[in-house]
């Protein structure tokens, strides 16, 4: 079992798809998943294959994530408008948060706050 994801125009995922082994190549998954997905949804073309095992592309993509092409990785929706992606692709806050569990980011005040 293969994981798609469906991407629109702008590389938003909007959907994710199982495609079972009998219907890919195991020499070339990816090709073979995305033509069986085409051909399935009627000529959509825009699919990338996504792993829960985060072996490809960062990590495992769901609806919502964006697709970027140019570094061929998925990254989350950001969780607040003050958070900064960085080399890693992952989103990062303005300052780091505290030790210990029990802390929220509050976007209102840009500082993390006990719960």
């Amino acid at each position: 079992m293969a994981h798609f994801v469906k991407l629109d125009e702008n590389n938003l995922i909007l959907e994710v798809h199982c495609v079972a082994n009998e219907a890919l190549d195991s020499k070339n998954e990816e090709a073979s998943g995305i033509a069986f997905l085409t051909e399935w949804s009627g000529g959509y073309t825009n699919w990338k294959q996504t792993s829960y095992n985060h072996n490809i592309r960062k990590q495992y993509a769901g609806v919502g994530f964006t697709y970027d092409a140019s570094n061929d990785v998925f990254i989350r929706p950001q969780p607040y408008p003050s958070w900064s992606l960085n080399e890693n692709f992952d989103w990062q806050p303005p300052s780091p948060a505290p030790e210990g569990m029990g802390w929220y980011w509050n976007e209102e005040t840009l500082s993390w706050v006990e719960a």
